[in-house]
């Protein structure tokens, strides 16, 4: 078998892989990307954020035109089942498969389709389609092959009842009910999506709030929404066992209650795509829920061996992992990097409406004794929003009552993570540029979603005085 040469090596074309080639390639180093499906761009666009935003998009217009006045007297007219709505992801997955693929051909980075297995802590044997085998052989080697639902191993999954956030994809009518056992932001997402099509869900939550990482009355406003849909939320309940039949699957919880309903949606955790790489053969041990531990550069216990995006576990964004990416390649070409990923990186949670936050919580900065204060701008005052029609919402700024930096931006209202993004441009300044005069002395355009901005700057130093 002839050994092929290259640079660098990274195992998964995702966000994560994706940046890490490209910042290699840029770099001039040879570079081979290994994708063990049959297109490029990992979860994240063919059964992941692509396609539920996509989902999520679909179902927001239908409600939209539900919505608008100006159509009432069709609206009885559009039926759009699960599949349809679904239908529409399609495009967007193709036009992105093309442009990723692109970006490797102008950048003359080698694709590799098949399965990677380390042979050796330089060596990497790929399983090509055919059964055809070949070897690679590479100084650095980065890992990226990210996450997969986490399967607990006495739920029968292949039963056409039970789902997870890959399979219930693959839905081919809209259920009348469904359970939802996870209420993290996957969890939610479905439930927010199944609540707007009218599917009776029951949202289980193994916590005593939603999203409890969150800013409290961001929750607070997500779980009202969702029980206005319809949404059916249980706190503190633990699975005991999943019983599926013909006619419908019931969740048994510990506390004694029965969930009954068409689908059950597993959403309940992930696990690192980190099974059949061989890694046993150079030492590297993945802990119990298939992750690899890594040191601030990404580093494994094999230093010229680096790990990055979902495969790492938290913060498991797109966003973030393509940026650990580059942070990687980075490090591999010079040696080390002359910037640093930022530590206050923003979430955004496509509910309807969106959420999307960075920076501290209330909670957090109370149990810190930090003095601040409480800027905030309603939807339903913002011209855009009610022309949009989309005024449920709100912009929350907190910021520091002396220094007047900016602290903490959440936002909760359809395009909430476009806004968020215009707060921590400020937020990051250094110094006196990060500070929420910056709002009230800026000409925002008008009408639009930006001014929600100045309206709770203003709201917010008129509390001071």
């Amino acid at each position: 078998m002839t050994t092929r040469e290259f640079d660098s090596i990274v195992i998964g074309t995702g966000p994560a892989g994706e940046g890490a080639a490209m910042k290699l390639a840029k770099a001039g180093h040879r570079i081979a990307v290994i994708e063990a499906h049959n297109a490029v761009g990992g979860g994240c666009t063919h059964w992941g954020t692509i396609p539920s935003k996509a989902l999520r998009h679909s179902i927001q217009m239908l409600a939209d035109y539900r919505r608008n006045p100006l159509f009432q007297h069709t609206q009885h007219q559009i039926e759009a089942a699960f599949p349809d709505l679904l239908r529409a992801a399609d495009g967007v997955i193709n036009d992105q498969v093309r442009t990723r693929y692109r970006y490797y051909q102008r950048n003359r980075v080698e694709v590799v389709f098949g399965r990677a297995r380390f042979l050796g802590e330089d060596r990497i044997e790929v399983q090509r389609p055919g059964s055809v085998t070949e070897e690679l052989r590479a100084q650095h080697i980065v890992i990226a092959t990210g996450s997969r639902p986490y399967h607990p191993p006495d739920v029968d999954f292949t039963h056409p009842r039970i789902r997870d956030s890959d399979s219930v994809l693959g839905l081919k009518h809209t259920p009348r009910s469904m359970t939802i056992y996870g209420a993290g932001v996957i969890g939610c997402e479905y439930a927010s999506i199944m609540g707007a099509l009218d599917v009776k869900v029951n949202l289980v939550d193994t916590r005593d709030r939603l999203l409890s990482f969150l800013d409290d009355e961001i929750t607070d406003a997500l779980g009202y929404h969702l029980r206005q849909q319809g949404v059916v939320i249980r706190h503190n309940e633990t699975y005991e066992r999943v019983e599926a039949s013909d006619d419908g699957v019931v969740l048994h919880c510990k506390s004694g209650k029965k969930f009954k309903t068409d689908i059950l949606l597993w959403a309940n955790g992930r696990t690192g795509n980190t099974h059949d790489l061989g890694l046993e053969t150079i030492g590297l041990i993945p802990n119990q829920r298939g992750q690899l531990e890594v040191n601030k550069s990404y580093q494994t216990a094999l230093p010229h061996i680096y790990a990055v995006g979902d495969v790492v576990g938290q913060p498991a964004l797109a966003s973030a992992s393509y940026d650990q990416g580059r942070f990687v390649g980075a490090h591999i070409a010079d040696g080390a990097c002359d910037w640093s990923l930022i530590e206050e990186f923003p979430t955004g949670i496509y509910t309807v409406p969106e959420i999307s936050s960075v920076g501290r919580t209330e909670r957090e900065l109370t149990a810190l004794q930090i003095p601040y204060e409480v800027a905030q701008a309603d939807f339903k005052s913002i011209a855009r929003a009610q022309i949009t029609g989309h005024t449920v919402g709100m912009l929350k700024l907190l910021f520091h009552r002396e220094t007047l930096e900016i602290l903490g931006i959440h936002c909760f209202g359809e395009q909430a993570a476009e806004i968020v993004h215009i707060g921590q441009a400020i937020m990051s300044q250094r110094g006196e540029a990060n500070s929420i005069r910056y709002f009230t002395e800026t000409t925002f355009n008008y009408p639009t979603m930006a001014e929600a901005y100045r309206v709770a700057a203003l709201n917010g130093l008129n509390r001071l005085f």
